[in-house]
């Protein structure tokens, strides 16, 4: 069966469905100079990585640890490094998908294009995503940094430290207690990160949401941003969202199998 999805540019809308989706994109694509895609869980369940928040998911049977629990608790610290390296493990097995690895071809092939990402995993510099055409609005799992001087610790190193002193890191260079290089719940949204996102937004003259729900926020206006500043707004995500109303394209289906047919070459082996 076809893909369950709406077109609409300016006031006119038409259906398409099949083939005569990836028509559309591949167009959009085409005639796009400047292109972000703005990627949420859905992108990274594709690669077997639990959704947090959906039914089911980590959240819905282990409360987060709050930041202020973080801080103020040192048993709520060692319980969060525990869960960091059981969600670590997990991001580890997890392989880049066709969706991870579409984009990083685009930009092989020298393509304008940044990625703004609600992931934590690592997933999109392992597919070839270059750091400088990234922006991780809710931070890395991947490794740690000292909330004071922000000195990055590697994930082997806490583990080693917390194995031989049964105490959470602190870090070597100023004492200062070290975290997951995350944004937990009650800290504050980095500042740079999401000012460099809306920059790319208000330039995009297209961009794609990958499996987003886009009711996260303040992460979900920069689709918002991008749309009121002229851009094509695409939706992949299996689910409705609130913007769907306003995109130019609405795709309700898995995000990989889009780009296999866009892009064959990322099954071959």
């Amino acid at each position: 069966m076809g893909s369950s999805l709406t077109v609409g540019r300016q006031n006119m809308a038409m259906d398409v469905t099949g083939n005569g989706a990836g028509d559309v994109l591949a167009q959009l694509l085409a005639e796009a100079v400047r292109i972000v895609a703005f990627t949420g869980a859905g992108i990274s369940t594709e690669s077997g990585i639990p959704d947090f928040r959906s039914p089911g998911g980590i959240w819905s049977r282990m409360a987060p640890i709050t930041y202020q629990e973080f801080v103020g608790s040192e048993a709520a610290r060692l319980e969060d490094w525990r869960r960091r390296f059981v969600m670590n493990a997990e991001f580890a097995r997890a392989e880049p998908n066709a969706g991870h690895r579409a984009l990083a071809l685009l930009l092989a092939e020298g393509r304008d294009l940044n990625v703004v990402t609600q992931n934590i995993d690592g997933l999109h510099q392992r597919s070839g995503v270059p750091p400088a055409r990234l922006v991780e609005l809710h931070g890395n799992a991947t490794y740690g940094r000292c909330l004071e001087c922000g000195a990055r610790r590697e994930l082997e190193d806490v583990r080693a430290e917390i194995d031989a002193t049964g105490r959470a890191p602190r870090c070597p260079a100023c004492g200062g207690l070290v975290k997951a290089a995350v944004i937990s719940f009650g800290e504050a949204m980095p500042q740079a990160a999401m000012e460099r996102a809306v920059r790319l937004a208000e330039s995009a003259d297209l961009l794609i949401v990958l499996g987003s729900s886009l009711v996260v926020h303040p992460a979900a206006m920069i689709p918002v941003v991008a749309r009121e500043s002229g851009a094509d707004l695409v939706i992949v995500n299996r689910d409705p969202t609130p913007l769907d109303g306003v995109a130019t394209l609405v795709l309700r289906e898995a995000i990989g199998p889009v780009f296999l047919r866009l892009f064959p070459q990322l099954g071959e082996k």
